[in-house]
C-alpha cells in the first residue's frame, strides 16, 4: 500500500522540492496540482531513473513552476520495507 503525502507551495520552489523529493529515492509517483486542485502534469518515477531521463521532466516542471503561483505536489511513497524477521 503507497502511502501519500502534499505540499503545498509557490511556482519557484517547485523545482528545487521535487528534485529533493526525488533525491529521497522512495517515491513511486508526483502529481503537480494547482491551487483549486486541478492536475497539471503527473509522473511515474521507478527506480534506476537517471539524469538523462530525469532531465526533461525538470524542464518541463520548470515551465509550469513560470506559469502558476501557489500548487501541491502529491506524492505517492513506496511503504517502508520491514526488516525481516529472525
Amino acid at each position: 500500500m503507497t502511502t501519500k503525502e502534499t505540499f503545498t507551495l509557490h511556482g519557484e520552489n517547485l523545482v528545487k522540492k521535487v528534485k529533493e523529493l526525488i533525491a529521497e529515492g522512495n517515491i513511486r509517483k508526483i502529481t503537480i496540482a494547482d491551487k483549486e486542485g486541478k492536475e497539471l502534469m503527473s509522473f511515474p518515477l521507478t527506480i534506476g531513473i537517471v539524469g538523462a531521463i530525469f532531465a526533461p521532466i525538470l524542464a518541463a516542471i520548470g515551465a509550469v513552476a513560470a506559469l502558476i503561483g501557489e500548487c501541491s505536489i502529491i506524492v505517492e511513497r513506496e511503504p517502508e520495507k520491514d526488516e525481516p524477521s529472525a
